[in-house]
């Protein structure tokens, strides 16, 4: 099943590793911060959209930075949908 993350970007869930919520990753978190910074040194970060990032899926390649909140898309996983509206 491919999960929509926002923008015109829908990942199989197969790949997906972690979905993560923005503030509650990155609040004080050097680590997480550190992760984000080389993902994006090595050109594995992509951002789904100009919009406010409220998340970010840890795929097995790639880390996507999403402007759809982490409980939306997590949700969408559990319900098997793949809607589009934000």
């Amino acid at each position: 099943m491919y999960v929509h993350i926002g923008g015109e970007y829908s990942i199989s869930d197969r790949f997906i590793v972690g979905i993560f919520d923005m503030d509650m990753s990155t609040a004080g978190q050097e680590d997480t911060l550190h992760f984000l910074t080389r993902a994006e040194k090595e050109g594995r970060l992509e951002y789904v959209s100009e919009d406010l990032p409220r998340s970010f899926v840890l795929t097995v390649d790639r880390v996507y930075i999403s402007p759809v909140s982490s409980s939306t898309i997590k949700k969408r996983m559990h319900e098997g949908t793949n809607t589009f509206g934000e």
